[in-house]
Protein backbone atom coordinates (compact mmCIF):
# COMPACT_ATOMS: atom_id res chain seq x y z
CA UNK A 1 0.00 0.00 0.00
CA UNK A 2 2.85 2.30 0.86
CA UNK A 3 4.35 1.74 -2.59
CA UNK A 4 0.98 2.37 -4.26
CA UNK A 5 0.56 5.78 -2.62
CA UNK A 6 4.20 6.65 -3.33
CA UNK A 7 3.88 5.84 -7.05
CA UNK A 8 0.64 7.80 -7.40
CA UNK A 9 2.12 10.83 -5.62
CA UNK A 10 5.34 10.73 -7.67
CA UNK A 11 3.29 10.72 -10.87
CA UNK A 12 1.42 13.86 -9.77
CA UNK A 13 4.19 16.13 -8.46
CA UNK A 14 7.01 18.20 -9.97
CA UNK A 15 9.51 17.12 -7.27
CA UNK A 16 9.19 13.30 -7.08
CA UNK A 17 12.41 13.00 -5.07
CA UNK A 18 10.72 14.79 -2.14
CA UNK A 19 7.82 12.31 -1.86
CA UNK A 20 7.95 10.41 1.44
CA UNK A 21 5.34 7.92 2.62
CA UNK A 22 5.45 6.68 6.21
CA UNK A 23 3.27 3.84 7.48
CA UNK A 24 1.96 3.92 11.06
CA UNK A 25 0.40 0.63 12.17
CA UNK A 26 -2.56 0.79 14.51
CA UNK A 27 -4.78 -1.89 16.00
CA UNK A 28 -7.56 -1.51 13.44
CA UNK A 29 -6.28 1.05 10.95
CA UNK A 30 -2.98 1.62 9.17
CA UNK A 31 -2.29 5.33 8.65
CA UNK A 32 -0.21 6.31 5.64
CA UNK A 33 1.42 9.72 6.08
CA UNK A 34 2.31 11.45 2.82
CA UNK A 35 4.83 14.30 2.70
CA UNK A 36 5.57 16.23 -0.48
CA UNK A 37 7.47 19.36 -1.47
CA UNK A 38 5.52 22.48 -0.34
CA UNK A 39 5.08 23.58 -3.97
CA UNK A 40 3.40 20.26 -4.82
CA UNK A 41 0.90 20.19 -1.96
CA UNK A 42 -1.90 21.60 -4.10
CA UNK A 43 -1.31 19.03 -6.83
CA UNK A 44 -1.66 16.14 -4.40
CA UNK A 45 -4.79 17.58 -2.78
CA UNK A 46 -6.41 18.72 -6.02
CA UNK A 47 -9.32 21.08 -6.55
CA UNK A 48 -11.62 20.90 -3.56
CA UNK A 49 -9.75 17.77 -2.44
CA UNK A 50 -10.78 15.64 -5.39
CA UNK A 51 -7.35 14.10 -6.01
CA UNK A 52 -6.83 13.29 -2.32
CA UNK A 53 -10.33 11.79 -2.17
CA UNK A 54 -9.56 9.63 -5.21
CA UNK A 55 -6.35 8.33 -3.64
CA UNK A 56 -8.28 7.53 -0.45
CA UNK A 57 -10.90 5.68 -2.51
CA UNK A 58 -8.19 3.55 -4.13
CA UNK A 59 -6.75 2.79 -0.69
CA UNK A 60 -10.17 1.75 0.55
CA UNK A 61 -10.77 -0.56 -2.41
CA UNK A 62 -7.33 -2.16 -2.17
CA UNK A 63 -7.72 -2.46 1.60
CA UNK A 64 -10.97 -4.39 1.15
CA UNK A 65 -9.06 -6.95 -0.88
CA UNK A 66 -6.47 -7.31 1.92
CA UNK A 67 -9.14 -7.13 4.65
CA UNK A 68 -7.41 -4.13 6.26
CA UNK A 69 -8.32 -0.47 6.70
CA UNK A 70 -6.04 2.28 5.48
CA UNK A 71 -6.28 6.03 5.87
CA UNK A 72 -4.24 8.71 4.14
CA UNK A 73 -2.96 11.83 5.85
CA UNK A 74 -1.29 14.50 3.75
CA UNK A 75 1.23 16.38 5.88
CA UNK A 76 2.84 19.75 5.20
Amino acid sequence: MKALVEEIAKALVDHPEDVVVKSVEGEQVTVLELRVHPDDLGKVIGRQGRTAKSIRTLLGAAGMKLKKRFTLEILE
